[in-house]
């Protein structure tokens, strides 16, 4: 008998070809990349058990599954595979629970392409797929007394399209971390009696994150009887293997940058024992690679002002190499700063990681600007423990970081924003020549290796009044921006496509071949659009660099 069926966003599930980056593909347009392009490129689905359920799933369901599983037995949970919702929905499930990152393509990335290409009802296909599921589980559960309730970081959006709860027969939507009260949730609303434990209501911020609470009957969220946020010890371990063997080592951040809201998380570490509790779970179910999710790596146990624990990172990463069947490791997101700052320690994580040609480190790091001024104002601590004029420009920070991290092959996966507050064209240009310098850039005699994703910031107002029109969005140097971004991606898809992709051969050429295609086709998209709006496409290109086939050091860099 389930009880409780976990179910999750459809674009979560897909091997996306193991490539870099094409975790992304699910936030462009649909009209703009065709389907049989689109299902060929997302991969394979996670494999199904014989009950129907994910072998693999994503990292929050399975946090979810291991607090239910503390009080309810293993027969009334299960983690559904899209493709068996019909076979585990039965008359005897309570509650349908899914989870969401981006359900109506508000996320930034979906943003920044409607920005570029224009209209106000461009569909991106992570909106189709979510449409496609919500379809399926109604279908599932007609004249069943099963009640849907969507939760992850992706409600939000639902704030902003409240006429969607109704047409896709929402009961409830879930706010805010779930780990210590997501037992007491299902009983509440399988049985509709609670102790008050619960608030209908919802948490939004204001464009300078200010917090606000907003009573709604559709949502809930942690009421007074339970504090903001779980306590480290309140968190589970999952039991079961999650989605590319993802684990995490810490929650929240606290650098303080006014655009992100997971500053405004409490921090949050995993001591290295559960860290490697959970690793076992991955690596008993055939992984051998162990993904370490935060939001800031480098401020894994910190010091003051965010000088990197030396003692606490190499004994994370030592630990993680040592559990048999562990080949490999890599952190999700960091800061470039610590790599500017302290090069040894980036060698030091190398040689324990194994990192080599074959074996790059990949990391999500926020560059956002090239600016000195925004980064000034709206991200002053991001640098620390360095500071912009008395350790370098910002500027030369990333330049530093990323000839760090690539000299000891660790590649950056960066993003920018355009439409910040306060930014004027020479920010913009700011941004533009700092990309090229680094993409003209080499150490060691290799080229710089990094991708950039160009990010629209759509205040937050906007969207929430529904006057949001993104004809004419972009001014020219923004599109500058964008444009030396697509440039770079273009080259590192057409320089490393064969030799990152995975499969057989075949499937190697097919999956290198289309994205190396889909670079200079997106490269060329852009340009045009940017030729169009008045943009000096010749300045973009060589902006910042005068022309320079390979920058040495940054010294070099500033003589040009």
């Amino acid at each position: 008998m389930v009880r409780f069926v976990l179910v999750s966003d459809n674009t979560l599930v897909y091997d996306f070809r193991h490539f870099p980056l094409l975790d992304f593909l699910p936030s462009a347009p649909s009209h703009a990349i065709p389907s049989t392009i689109y299902k060929f490129l997302r991969g394979k689905p996670v494999p199904a058990t014989s009950r129907g359920e994910l072998r693999f799933a994503p990292y929050g369901l399975r946090k979810i599954e291991a607090a239910l599983l503390q009080r309810y037995k293993p027969e009334e949970v299960a983690v559904a595979h899209p493709d068996y919702l019909g076979k585990l929905i039965s008359d005897d499930t309570e509650i349908i629970a899914v989870h969401t990152m981006d359900p109506f393509g508000l996320g930034p990335t979906t943003m920044s392409y409607y920005a570029l290409f224009g209209g106000n009802e461009l569909q991106a296909w992570v909106r189709r797929e979510w449409d496609e599921l919500i379809e399926k589980i109604n279908a599932a559960r007609i004249g069943k007394k099963a009640k849907l309730i969507i939760g992850g970081p992706g409600v939000w959006e639902y704030t902003l399209l409240e006429d969607e709860i109704e047409r896709q027969h929402i009961d409830f939507l879930f706010q805010g971390e779930a780990d210590e009260v997501v037992a007491d949730l299902f009983e509440f609303i399988s049985t509709g009696h609670g102790d008050g434990s619960f608030s209908n209501s919802y948490v939004t911020y204001s464009d300078t994150f200010q917090r606000s609470i907003v009573q709604h009957d559709k949502f809930l969220s942690r009421g007074n009887k339970y504090k903001l946020y779980p306590n480290l010890e309140e968190i589970p371990l999952i039991v079961k293997p999650s989605m590319d063997s993802l684990v995490e080592v810490m929650r929240g951040c606290g650098i303080g940058c006014d655009f992100c809201e997971v500053t405004l998380r409490p921090l949050r570490y995993q001591p290295v024992e559960n860290i490697a509790k959970e690793i076992k779970v991955n690596v008993a179910a055939g992984y051998s690679n162990a993904w370490l999710h935060s939001d800031e790596i480098f401020g894994y146990m910190h010091f003051q002002n965010f000088v990197p624990n030396e003692d606490a990172l190499v004994n994370l990463f030592t630990t993680v190499m040592q559990i048999p069947g562990i080949k490999i490791t890599n952190p999700t997101h960091g800061r470039i700063s610590p790599a500017a700052a302290y090069p040894e320690l980036i060698e030091k994580l190398s040689k324990i990681v194994r990192a080599g040609p074959r074996r790059w480190i990949g990391v999500q790091v926020g560059l956002e600007t090239g600016s000195e001024k925004l980064a000034k104002m709206h991200m002053p601590a991001k640098t620390l423990p360095l500071k912009i004029g008395v350790d370098g420009s910002w500027q030369e920070i990333v330049w530093n970081g990323v000839h760090n991290m690539n000299k000891y092959y660790w590649r950056p996966a960066f993003t920018v924003q355009v439409g910040q507050a306060g930014e004027t064209d020479e920010d913009n240009w700011d941004t533009v020549a700092l990309i090229n310098r680094l993409s003209s850039s080499v150490v060691d005699g290799r080229p710089f290796e990094f991708t950039v994703t160009p990010l629209y910031n759509m205040p937050l107002g906007r969207i929430k009044a529904k006057k949001v029109n993104f004809a004419d969005t972009l001014s020219i140097s923004a599109l500058a921006v964008y444009y030396a971004s697509y440039a770079h991606l273009a080259k590192m898809a057409a320089r490393d496509s064969r030799k990152e992709a995975k499969g057989s051969p075949l499937v190697r050429i097919g999956t290198s071949s289309l994205i190396s295609l889909g670079g200079y086709i997106m490269l060329k998209t852009v340009e045009k659009i940017a030729r169009k709006a008045g943009l000096d496409i010749e300045k973009a290109k060589r902006y910042g660099t005068s022309g320079s086939k390979e920058i040495e050091s940054w010294a070099v860099a500033e003589k040009l």
